[in-house]
């Protein structure tokens, strides 16, 4: 019933650890939220949504560095093709999160399905992965 780790990672074309700054980014967005929305700390949405950028920041990082050790390796097109499917989620979940900070700002008349736009094509994408592998 419940994905396993290696079966998430299939799925996603992800590794553990690309998860786990993941998690870890979004535990501390969570509290961050948490906080703002209490009317404890007096915080922007861009000061909120930091981890996130950050976490998304270290992926990135991670994506080139992966691909430069499987290029180095003489693993051409899996290294090409890991890094494209690896960038494209980064860059439509940065999208996404970058459109929605922007929203709430205030300073931007985006719909909310505007700004759900880049999640509806990863969902797509992640489909179309999906049917690949089985």
């Amino acid at each position: 019933m419940f994905f396993n780790l290696q079966e998430l990672g299939q799925w996603l074309g992800v590794t553990a650890y690309e998860i786990w700054i993941w998690l870890t980014s979004l535990a501390v967005f969570t509290v961050l939220l948490s906080l703002k929305l209490d009317g404890n700390m007096d915080f922007s949405w861009w000061v909120v949504f930091s981890p996130l950028f950050i976490g998304d920041a270290l992926n990135a990082y991670f994506v080139v560095t992966v691909f430069i050790r499987m290029y180095i390796a003489k693993r051409v097109r899996p290294a090409s093709l890991r890094t494209l499917w690896s960038l494209l989620q980064l860059v439509l979940v940065f999208l996404f999160e970058y459109l929605l900070c922007w929203k709430l700002t205030d300073s931007t008349q985006f719909e909310y399905s505007e700004v759900m736009a880049p999640l509806f094509i990863l969902s797509q994408f992640i489909m179309i992965r999906a049917c690949q592998l089985h």
